[in-house]
């Protein structure tokens, strides 16, 4: 072959390692275990490398019926965890010749319309996060595979669900306040019709229930610090003892929150003690800075299309939630004696 001229085959390569096109094919495909040696899939991926061959993908997505591209759904991209989360999909997704195309649904959490004429066409799947999979019918098809993110297991239309350890991570903030001696709670909700905040709902009001003498009182806000130091304002503002820890849904709410303190002459941590949900750049920007719990976006994102992957090879994806950590900072403290 004439290099430099001629972009090499998986005929070339055959010929140089000295074995047929078909285990060339399966090497390459990775299929090749239980069908030739590892020497031999060694020597086809060093011919590989040598002749700086690489398979035509378009010519064999047209013989598979497939277009190697994924779509990931999210809602409107108002944080950097989304950005992480389709950092995590595309890298495990470029290693298996897949593309990944982002989706911010313009609604946020919602109906998502169709991006592409026919998304069963343009698509070999469609990995969603925290959305409803109800409100994905327009772009999942009758057929299209779809794993969901941070939706609930039990009711997902999906083929797979991934999901963050979000109780444990409700569980380790209480336990954490508790510990440092706090009874008066504020939970600081975000008012989102969505799995992963009725969860943290649920486990918080578990937690706290299990300890005498202990009162939670909820306000609701949208992930907006502007409207979340108004909601954080009224209700710390409100007849009777005040909370000494105010717990939010979300890392924005919790500036919200830090807000509304400064309006009310409060001190954080001295007067209140504040909690997040994420651990954004912006839990380390304000001051004091915030005990939050850490969710691993990119690792979120990489089970996700590793999920896909799964489904669309008939394997069974991988179980277990993915652990988070919290991660205690300066808002929080024991609560003042008054």
């Amino acid at each position: 072959m004439a290099r430099g001229s001629t972009r090499p085959t998986s005929r070339d390569v055959a010929q140089a390692a000295g074995v047929s096109q078909a285990a060339v094919s399966l090497v390459l495909g990775d299929k090749w275990r239980g069908r030739v040696s590892e020497a031999t899939a060694e020597r086809v991926r060093e011919a590989a490398r040598e002749l700086g061959y690489r398979p035509n993908l378009t010519a064999r997505n047209l013989r598979l019926g497939r277009t190697r591209t994924v779509l990931l759904v999210v809602p409107a991209l108002t944080t950097e965890f989304f950005a992480g989360v389709y950092t995590g999909a595309a890298r495990v997704a470029a290693t298996h010749g897949f593309g990944v195309v982002l989706y911010p649904s313009p609604e946020g959490i919602g109906p998502a319309r169709d991006p592409f004429a026919s998304a069963q066409a343009a698509l070999d799947g469609v990995i969603a996060s925290s959305m409803a999979a109800d409100a994905l019918t327009a772009i999942r098809g009758d057929q299209l595979p779809l794993v969901m993110l941070d939706s609930d297991p039990t009711g997902s239309l999906g083929a797979a669900t991934v999901n963050l350890d979000i109780a444990d991570g409700v569980r380790q903030i209480a336990e954490h306040l508790l510990t440092l001696g706090h009874r008066r709670f504020l939970h600081l909700a975000a008012d989102v019709a969505s799995w992963t905040f009725e969860v943290r709902a649920r486990e918080l009001h578990a937690r706290v229930a299990a300890v005498p003498g202990t009162t939670l009182t909820t306000a609701r806000a949208p992930i907006s610090i502007e409207v979340a130091q108004h909601a954080a304002e009224a209700a710390l503002s409100a007849p009777g003892p005040r909370p000494t820890a105010l717990i939010c849904d979300d890392d924005k709410l919790a500036a919200g929150a830090y807000k509304a303190a400064r309006r009310l002459g409060l001190r954080i941590p001295e007067d209140l003690s504040v909690t997040g949900l994420d651990d954004l750049a912006l839990a380390t920007a304000i001051d004091p800075e915030l005990t939050t719990v850490r969710l691993d976006a990119e690792l979120f994102g990489e089970r996700g299309m590793q999920a896909l992957l799964a489904v669309l090879e008939g394997r069974t994806p991988e179980a277990g939630d993915i652990p988070v950590e919290l991660v205690v900072r300066g808002s929080t403290a024991p609560p003042s004696a008054s």
